[in-house]
């Protein structure tokens, strides 16, 4: 789980389980929406080191194949909250964070 930094967060801030999805109702009268759904997390772990904008910024060369590049790219190329997904290595990688 990352902490929204355009609002205050840290970056990623702990490792969770998904418990509750509910989809978030269309506005009427707006054609072009992006899919909305609010969540409930569990935290099953704590970070142990910081990770954030700060660290992931000199990762930019979309390229490399790396996982820091790709929470870089995910996260940060464009500045809204969102949920991604990641590919194993970068989860591995996330692993050592915890």
């Amino acid at each position: 789980m990352f902490a929204s930094e355009n609002e205050g967060g840290a970056g990623l801030i702990a490792q969770g389980r998904v418990t509750v999805v509910e989809a978030i109702a269309k506005k009427p009268g707006i054609e072009r929406q992006t899919p909305r759904v609010s969540i409930s997390v569990g935290v099953t772990a704590k970070v142990k080191r910081r990770l954030g904008r700060s660290e992931l910024k000199l990762y930019n060369n979309w390229n490399d194949g790396r996982p820091e590049t790709e929470l870089n790219f995910k996260f940060y190329r464009q500045v809204t909250n969102k949920i991604i997904g990641i590919s194993p290595e970068t989860a591995a990688y996330l692993s050592t964070c915890f």
